[in-house]
């Protein structure tokens, strides 16, 4: 919106002109985010739903009590500060939504009695995957799907079937992976923020930067620096809540955040034309939670059992087996997602 506006403003007072400033948004939207968070959420603790404790989750207790669902306070956040900074394109616009959309219904779990069944929260999240897809398939790509892929220059026309499955499950893939994550104190957050910052920086450095994405034979998105303002708005708004969910806690981001910094993620990575980019950002939270996934899966439907001597979510395995504390969970798990993201980024965009 202030982007629109600095236009007429600026012939006003010209320093307006620096809401044109895809920088200066960035900076004004993370900020934001950052210091309305912070101060905001405490404040709303009364009104957030107590935390019950997981079943078979090593320590679950010491969360039972707490303020959960702070998930639908930062994601409303960063909806107005995206509406507001962000010069939100249809394809950003329903990215925004859906996100938001996202978070209802894992508040709605939040806050239910009774815990909604794993069948229904797959469904839902599979629904909210279907139609980002559509959304992006339609608004974003125009009908005509592309994606560039590791270690060739050339980009690939993607038949639409292909485009919409493989794009709902990256994005379904995402939501339940991150909500798996979510069970140490600031891991799935901190987890989510380098994945946003490394989304960020590829949208506005590489991929929205016209020369350096001509250097390494990417295609240019011509609106990377769009996309970048409305990450870093939720980049603010997630620091805000690790601020007050690191290790010891005083609240959680429950179903209400996990699954709507998933689904962001998910949807990010479509609209960057490469569905590998997920691994760059998100391998440590795929580890974590999604070979959980997995093998329940294959053990449920399949009856095949694999990894019977490791307990999932990984984060749990690493507590109770390897008795690793809160915080040497979080910083190595840190430091495997840096060293994963520097590997894969090489891979993908400097070897073509």
């Amino acid at each position: 919106m202030l982007y629109y506006l600095a236009a007429a403003l600026q012939k006003a007072f010209g320093p307006f002109r620096l809401l044109q400033s895809y920088a200066v948004l960035i900076i004004l939207a993370l900020y934001s985010g950052f210091f309305i968070t912070v101060f905001l959420l405490p404040k709303l603790y009364r009104f957030l739903p107590k935390d019950r404790g997981r079943e078979f989750t090593v320590n679950a207790e010491a969360a039972v009590g707490k303020p959960t669902g702070a998930g639908s306070v930062f994601i409303t956040i960063f909806a107005i500060i995206a509406f507001l900074f962000a010069p939100l394109n249809a394809a950003a616009t329903a990215t925004v939504f859906l996100t938001w959309l996202s978070m209802v219904t894992g508040y709605l779990d939040d806050r239910a009695i009774h815990p909604w069944g794993e069948y229904v929260k797959g469904a839902l999240d599979l629904a909210i995957a279907f139609v980002a897809s559509l959304a992006a398939f339609y608004l974003y790509f125009r009908g005509q799907p592309h994606w560039w892929l590791p270690f060739v220059n050339t980009e690939f026309v993607v038949h639409p079937a292909l485009f919409l499955a493989v794009s709902t499950l990256v994005i379904w893939v995402s939501i339940n992976t991150t909500n798996c994550t979510d069970g140490v104190d600031g891991l799935s957050g901190t987890l989510v923020l380098l994945a946003l910052s490394t989304l960020g920086i590829i949208f506005y450095f590489v991929l929205g930067h016209t020369k350096i994405s001509a250097y390494l034979l990417l295609p240019h998105l011509a609106d990377g620096a769009n996309w970048a303002v409305v990450i870093f708005a939720l980049a603010g708004v997630l620091m805000g809540y690790l601020w007050h969910n690191a290790f010891p806690s005083k609240v959680l981001m429950g179903d209400a955040g996990s699954r709507a910094l998933g689904f962001f993620i998910g949807m990010c990575v479509v609209v960057s034309g490469n569905p590998f980019l997920l691994i760059m950002t998100s391998a440590m939270i795929m580890i974590n939670g999604g070979t959980g996934l997995l093998k329940v899966a294959l053990l449920r439907f399949f009856n095949i059992r694999i990894l019977h001597n490791i307990r999932f979510p990984l984060h749990d395995h690493m507590r109770k087996n390897r008795s690793w504390s809160p915080t040497q969970v979080l910083l190595k798990f840190m430091i495997m997602q840096v060293l994963i993201t520097l590997a894969v980024l090489g891979l993908l965009f400097k070897i073509r």
